[in-house]
């Protein structure tokens, strides 16, 4: 079994939650993700089975998309509404204040990770460590907000529609916007509803997966490997230039250079090649050995 499926992953579910359970329903090992959530957030998770697993480090670059809820007033130990209450105060932003500061994160921006996050430091992730009450230093990342929109309020949280680069924490960009505004504020929920190429049109609740999956039909929920690599050109080689292929060989082409999808004549994806100076090379392969 092989290829991608698009998970809408549901709340207090981790990203690793998932996995495990379609490596039971699936009676698959090799299941992997791209692009962690949250256990609070739900939506787009790409899930690779099988030889797909090959691609998810293609996927982990891809641009994210998410509809944010944001709470002013309340700062939190883990910037969203699922951890401790440091803070509340009074305030009362109207959409007009917000908007006026929107620009300001906006662009390349530096983040610090927060302490209730999987990033190491030191060979420690800062969830342990803030777990036994510890807070360190931590040093701030580049990320990239490639757009901020206000799209309404939802029981008094403002919703935003936010388009990020990877390694993108929403939960943080939450709490700086309530503290550029004075008052805190902390992620109430949280939707990914896009994910690279995959889009939330594209997601199937999990419950359908495992129905799928015990009733013999999870074929049809499974995406190809190549899908993810659609803005390559395709090429196809003959039996000679795959022979050289499945051996880990480069061969001869006259196609400009560039990456490339490789197909063998019968219509299996064999890899995805990189053409230069009049030879493809491998990047990746996704024959079946």
């Amino acid at each position: 079994m092989t290829g991608i499926i698009i998970i809408d992953k549901p709340p207090s579910w981790t990203s690793q939650d998932v996995c495990a359970k379609l490596r039971g329903v699936l009676r698959e090992k090799r299941v992997g993700h791209s692009g962690t959530l949250d256990p609070m957030a739900t939506g787009v998770l790409p899930v690779f089975v099988g030889r797909a697993t090959r691609a998810v480090g293609f996927a982990e670059n891809d641009r994210k998309r998410y509809t944010a809820c944001v709470r002013f007033g309340v700062t939190t130990d883990t910037q969203d509404m699922t951890g401790t209450i440091i803070e509340t105060r009074e305030c009362d932003v109207t959409e007009a204040e917000l908007l006026s500061v929107l620009p300001e994160f906006t662009g390349e921006i530096d983040q610090i990770p927060p302490m209730y996050s999987a990033v190491k430091i030191g060979g420690q992730k800062l969830y342990e460590l803030a777990r036994r009450g510890k807070d360190i230093e931590r040093p701030a990342r580049r990320v990239n907000i490639y757009s901020i929109d206000l799209i309404g309020r939802e029981r008094g949280d403002f919703v935003l529609d936010v388009r990020c680069s990877k390694g993108t924490y929403i939960r943080t960009l939450a709490h700086d916007i309530g503290k550029r505004l004075g008052c805190g504020g902390a992620l109430s929920g949280l939707r990914r509803t896009e994910a690279g190429i995959f889009k939330i049109s594209d997601a199937h609740p999990l419950d359908e997966v495992i129905s799928a999956a015990g009733n013999g039909k999870i074929g049809e929920l499974l995406l190809p490997a190549d899908r993810l690599f659609a803005a390559c050109p395709a090429v196809t080689v003959d039996p000679e230039r795959e022979r050289r292929c499945r051996c880990g060989n480069d061969f001869p082409t006259d196609v400009p250079d560039g990456d490339y999808r490789v197909y063998s004549e019968s219509g299996e994806f064999l890899l995805l090649g990189r053409a230069r100076d009049g030879r493809v090379y491998t990047v990746k392969n996704f024959f079946s050995v």
